[in-house]
């Protein structure tokens, strides 16, 4: 690949349920690996994947012996980030990224408001091989409360104008718990991001529950990219995979 040459990538978001159904009723992180394979994504953004869980580990059989995103990163893409976000006794969970391209580096931003209700912003810089620019890549998942969501969201937009060159191509995806669709009006006027589904289609995605969408709330946003096209993903597995719908995209730098 020269320099010149576009380069072409799928990008796929999706809140793991931290491997089981809706209600925690089986444990499903094998299945969600293959459908995860099928994508064929080149960068990964996962929301609510356990780093640990002890209790788990000693019940259930198919436990992995790694942590989640290392299980489902396996040999398909080589690098990933974690961001822990809620510590418990047994164990803890966050964010993570998948990278079929080096990741140089990562960091975990705390943006938890309270003492309840744990949220974090993983920011990781991605080296593509033949480009001398980097992708910057967010994972996200935001508060339950609007309130909290409107503080969170400030400074995800603090995040993007201090830290990210103006024009550098960026990603922003994740669990928004946005169903007001208040962030998105403040994202795309204040980051100058672009909400692929919106771009596209007119409208966010309805996400939420996974079985029936209705509620908006997982999202990918893009700046800097030559063009992308939202990728329709087929109903199942992912229905019983968890309570939210993936949501994927094919970006050309």
């Amino acid at each position: 690949m020269t320099i010149e040459d576009p380069l072409v990538l799928k990008v796929l978001t999706v809140n793991t349920h931290k491997g089981f159904t809706v209600f925690n009723r089986r444990f499903i992180l094998h299945e969600l690996r293959d459908a995860i394979r099928a994508t064929h994504a080149d960068i990964v953004f996962l929301q609510e994947v356990l780093g640990a869980h002890h209790h788990h580990a000693q019940k259930l059989a198919r436990w992995p012996a790694t942590s989640q995103y290392e299980f489902l990163a396996d040999s398909i893409w080589g690098d990933y980030a974690y961001g822990r976000n809620a510590v418990y006794p047994h164990g803890h969970h966050g964010n993570a990224v998948l990278s079929k391209f080096p990741i140089a580096r990562y960091d975990n931003i705390d943006v938890s408001i309270g003492r309840h209700e744990k949220r974090g912003l993983l920011h990781c810089v991605l080296k593509p091989p033949g480009r001398d620019t980097d992708i910057h890549a967010i994972c996200v998942h935001l508060g339950l409360q609007e309130k909290h969501r409107g503080s969170q969201l400030a400074y995800l937009c603090r995040l993007i104008e201090q830290e990210i060159p103006a024009d550098a191509p960026l990603v922003v995806a994740g669990d928004f718990n946005d169903w007001r669709l208040r962030g998105q009006k403040a994202l795309t006027r204040s980051s100058g991001l672009k909400e692929v589904y919106r771009e596209r289609h007119g409208q966010v995605a309805r996400s939420y529950p996974a079985r029936f969408p209705l509620l908006r709330l997982d999202r990918i946003y893009v700046r800097n990219v030559g063009d992308f096209e939202p990728v329709a993903l087929a109903s199942r597995p992912w229905t019983h995979l968890s309570d939210h719908a993936p949501l994927a995209v094919e970006l050309t730098l």
